[in-house]
């Protein structure tokens, strides 16, 4: 079965910068898109950031363009989550997903394996 472990949250100034990972287990990593989301309290679940299988293509939320960048490594079988200049609207808990497919995706249900979450506070 395919496991996904989040790593890399904590509590942060905002214009802080913090980096999450994601360590992937269990499938053939380098085939599949993956993903960061995020979810706040009282709030759905929304998109941050996907990658393609070989990590040349990217996309990323509006609320965080510029200041977030998704990367992978197939060889340690980990996505990262690079977050500067953070606010503290990117306060929430942040979820990695690996999805059915090799392309990029902003939609949720195209993400089948989801980590634990790691909580990310910016304060103000």
């Amino acid at each position: 079965q395919v496991q996904l472990v989040e790593s890399g949250g904590g509590l942060v100034q905002a214009g802080g910068s913090l980096r999450l990972a994601c360590a992937a287990s269990g499938r053939t990593f380098s085939s599949y898109a993956m993903g960061w989301f995020r979810q706040a309290p009282g709030k759905e679940r929304e998109f941050v950031a996907t990658i393609n299988w070989s990590g040349a293509g990217t996309y990323y939320a509006d609320s965080v363009k510029g200041r977030f960048t998704i990367s992978r490594d197939n060889a340690k079988s980990t996505t990262y989550l690079q977050m500067n200049r953070l606010k503290p609207d990117d306060t929430a808990v942040y979820y990695c997903a690996g999805a059915g497919g090799s392309f990029t995706t902003i939609r949720l249900y195209d993400y089948n394996h989801w980590g634990q979450g790691t909580q990310v506070t910016v304060s103000s």
